[in-house]
C-alpha cells in the first residue's frame, strides 16, 4: 500500500462513527472485495489496520484495500440483515459463501381458482405458496397423504370442464371441480385448512372439525357427522405421531451450528404445537476467520430471508453478544427445549457427515487433508503433519528385543517406508534405551543421506518415551521435529495426545476421524513390531548347534535332521554315516564342528 493510500485510509478511519453498521472494502478497481458488519464501526474497521493478524487471509485482504465505504444502521440485527443483502449483491471475494442444498423437497400450493397441492424440489416462491423444506421425504409424503385423505384436492395437471368426473373422483381422491361437484368457495375453504395444517396449526383445524361434527350431530345429520369424525380421527392420529415435545410449546425456532475445517453447518428447526414442521441445514464456506457467533447469525439471517420472519422465541447453543429487537435468545439446559436443541445439533452433525462422505467418495485425498488439518489445529503446529512416523518396542523378558517404525503419508500407511530394528546396544528390558538407539539410527541415517525428515514423530508411550526421543532429536542430532506421545485410557484407547515440552494433554474425541487415525497408527506399529518379534523369537527358539557351524547351511541342516532326527544323534554318528547323507566334505565339517562344541 503506497503512502497516498495510507493517508486516505487514515482519514477515513478517523472520521468513522462509533455506531452499528456495515462496512465495505474496495480494491484498486473500485470492486467490493469484502462486506462486514459491526457493533462499533470505528473500532471494528480500525482493528484491521492497527494490529498484526494471525490469519494469512486477513493479511492478504488488508493489502488489497484501497477504499472503505460504510452504512450506519440503528441495531446490530439491522446490520446483519444489510450485510447479508450486500454480500448477495456484490459477491465479494473474501466473504463467506452460503451454499444452497436443493435436494430438500417442498410442498407447493398453486394460486388459482381451484389450487393444486403437490411436492416439488424446485419451488416457485414468487407464484406459489410454499411450505418446507422437509428433511424427511417420508414425513412429507405422510403429511400429504393425511391432508389429501381429509381434504381431497384435484390431481390433474390442467383443469378441463367435464360433465363426467374421472376415476380419481370415484375413488374418493378428488372433489371433481371439473364437473362442478364442489363450489370454488368450498374448495378454497378446504385449501385454507390444508395450509393451516402445513403451517403446523393442526390443533386449530382439529378444534374446528370437532365443532362442525357437534353441529351436525345437533342437527341430526349423523352421516355427515360421522364423515367429519373420520377426518378428525385421521388428523388426531397424525398429530400424535408428529409431536416430539410438549404440545404447549406453540411457536419456537431452534438453531444450532457445527464446524469442520472448511465449512460451518447451521441447522434450523421450526416447532409449532410441539411438532417439528420444518428442518433445514445451511452450509457456509469459510473465507476469513469468522467467529462461531458470526457464522451462526449469518445462517439465521439467510434462513429468515428464505422462510420468512423468525419467531420471537429462539433457542441457540450459546448466548450471543448480538441482540435482535423483537427476539429472545435462550440456551436451554434441560427439559423439552434442551431436547429440541440436541435434535437440531444431531441434524447439523448428520448433514456435515453426509456432505463429507460424498466429497470423500469424489476425492479420497480430501479426508486425509481434513483429519491432518484437525491434528495440526489441535497440536498448534505450524505445518501440516503430512508425514507421520511412529515407533514401538517389543521384547520377551528382556530377550529378543526389537523395535518397529511405521510411516503414514497423508493419513494413509506408507508400507514401503516401514522399518524393523534389532536392538544391538541394549541388554535386558530397557525400553527407553532401546527407543534412543532406534531413533538415533533412523534419523542420523536420514540426515547423512540428505533425505526428508517426517513432519511429526509419535511414540507409543508417555512422557518418558517422548523425553528420550527429544534428547536424540534435539540434543544429539541438533534438528527439530515435533514430537507427540500416545496416551491411553483404562480401555487402552488413544483418547489423549501428549505434545510439547513440557508435554501438554490434548483431548481426542472418541469416534472422531482423528481418533480413528491415531488408533490406526497405534494398531499398525504394534502389529508390525509384534510380527517381527515373533519371527525373531521363533528363530531363536529353533536355533541348534548346527546353526553355529560355519559352512553348514539350511539344506545340509535339513538333510541331517531329516535322516538322524536330532542333533544328539548327528553328533554320535561317524563321519562315514554323515558322508552317506551329505557327502565327505560336509561330513568332515559337521563332525569337526560338533566336536568343538
Amino acid at each position: 500500500m503506497d503512502e497516498p493510500t495510507k493517508n486516505k485510509i487514515r482519514l477515513i478511519l478517523a472520521a468513522l462513527p462509533t455506531k452499528p453498521g456495515v462496512y465495505r472494502y474496495l480494491d484498486e478497481n473500485g470492486k467490493v472485495i469484502y462486506v462486514g458488519k459491526a457493533k462499533n464501526l470505528k473500532r471494528r474497521v480500525s482493528s484491521y489496520f492497527n494490529k498484526n493478524h494471525d490469519s494469512s487471509k486477513v493479511r492478504m485482504l488488508v493489502t488489497k484495500i484501497r477504499d472503505i465505504q460504510t452504512t450506519v444502521v440503528d441495531t446490530e440485527w439491522e446490520a446483519l440483515l444489510l450485510e447479508n443483502t450486500l454480500i448477495k449483491e456484490y459477491k465479494p471475494k473474501y466473504n463467506i459463501m452460503l451454499k444452497d442444498d436443493k435436494t430438500y423437497p417442498w410442498i407447493a400450493v398453486t394460486r388459482e381458482e381451484f389450487p393444486k397441492v403437490f411436492s416439488t424440489r424446485s419451488p416457485d416462491h414468487a407464484h406459489q405458496d410454499t411450505f418446507g423444506p422437509y428433511a424427511s421425504v417420508k414425513y412429507m409424503n405422510t403429511l400429504l397423504e393425511t391432508v389429501f385423505e381429509v381434504f381431497p384436492v384435484r390431481t390433474c395437471k390442467v383443469l378441463h370442464k367435464n360433465p363426467r368426473p374421472c376415476l380419481q373422483h370415484q375413488l374418493g381422491k378428488c372433489p371433481a371441480p371439473c364437473a362442478n361437484l364442489i363450489s370454488p368457495e368450498e374448495y378454497l375453504e378446504n385449501i385454507l385448512k390444508i395450509k393451516e395444517i402445513l403451517k403446523g396449526n393442526s390443533n386449530r383445524i382439529i378444534r374446528q372439525l370437532h365443532d362442525e361434527m357437534m353441529d351436525c350431530a345437533e342437527r341430526m345429520e349423523f352421516e355427515k357427522a360421522q364423515e367429519i369424525k373420520n377426518k378428525l380421527d385421521i388428523l388426531t392420529r397424525f398429530k400424535g405421531k408428529s409431536v416430539v415435545v410438549n404440545p404447549e410449546i406453540t411457536q419456537l425456532d431452534v438453531f444450532s451450528i457445527v464446524e469442520d475445517d472448511q465449512s460451518a453447518y447451521v441447522n434450523f428447526m421450526r416447532v409449532i404445537e410441539g411438532a417439528v414442521i420444518q428442518s433445514y441445514t445451511l452450509e457456509i464456506t469459510h473465507k476469513l476467520d469468522k467467529s462461531k457467533e458470526d457464522l451462526l447469525f449469518a445462517g439465521m439471517v439467510e434462513i429468515q430471508e428464505r422462510f420468512g420472519e423468525l419467531f420471537p422465541d429462539i433457542l441457540l447453543p450459546f448466548q450471543p453478544d448480538t441482540r435482535a429487537e423483537g427476539h429472545t435468545f435462550t440456551v436451554p439446559q434441560r427439559g423439552d427445549k434442551k431436547k429440541l436443541l440436541d435434535l437440531s445439533l444431531k441434524n447439523a452433525y448428520a448433514f456435515m457427515v453426509e456432505k463429507n462422505r460424498r466429497r470423500d467418495l469424489v476425492s479420497p485425498e480430501r479426508r486425509g487433508q481434513r483429519v491432518l488439518s484437525q491434528l495440526q489445529k489441535e497440536l498448534g503446529m505450524e505445518n501440516l503433519p503430512a508425514v507421520i512416523e511412529c515407533f514401538d518396542n517389543s521384547n520377551f523378558q528382556g530377550d529378543y528385543a526389537v523395535a518397529a517404525m511405521v510411516q503414514f503419508a497423508n493419513a494413509k500407511p506408507n508400507k514401503s517406508a516401514y522399518r524393523h530394528y534389532n536392538i544391538k546396544t541394549v541388554t535386558g528390558a530397557d525400553d527407553y534405551a532401546s527407543m534412543k538407539e532406534v531413533v538415533r539410527r533412523r534419523y542420523s541415517g536420514l540426515l547423512e543421506e540428505g533425505k526428508a525428515l517426517p513432519d511429526l514423530i509419535i511414540t507409543d508411550g508417555g512422557k518418558g518415551q517422548m523425553e528420550v526421543v527429544r534428547q536424540v532429536i534435539q540434543d544429539e542430532l541438533k534438528t527439530d521435529i515435533p514430537i507427540a506421545g500416545l496416551a491411553k485410557d483404562d480401555r487402552h484407547r488413544t483418547n489423549e495426545l501428549l505434545f510439547g515440552f513440557p508435554p501438554k494433554v490434548v483431548g481426542v474425541k472418541l469416534n472422531s476421524e482423528l481418533f480413528r487415525l491415531l488408533t490406526h497408527i497405534q494398531d499398525e506399529v504394534h502389529r508390525f513390531a509384534i510380527t517381527h518379534h515373533r519371527k525373531k523369537f521363533a528363530k531363536g527358539f529353533t536355533h541348534s548347534e548346527l546353526d553355529d557351524i560355519q559352512g553348514v547351511g539350511k539344506v545340509t541342516k535339513e538333510k541331517l535332521l531329516k535322516h538322524f532326527k536330532s542333533v544328539k544323534r548327528i553328533a554320535s554318528a561317524s563321519e562315514e554315516e554323515l558322508a552317506a547323507v551329505v557327502g565327505t566334505a560336509k561330513a568332515k565339517v559337521v563332525a569337526e564342528g560338533l566336536k568343538r562344541k
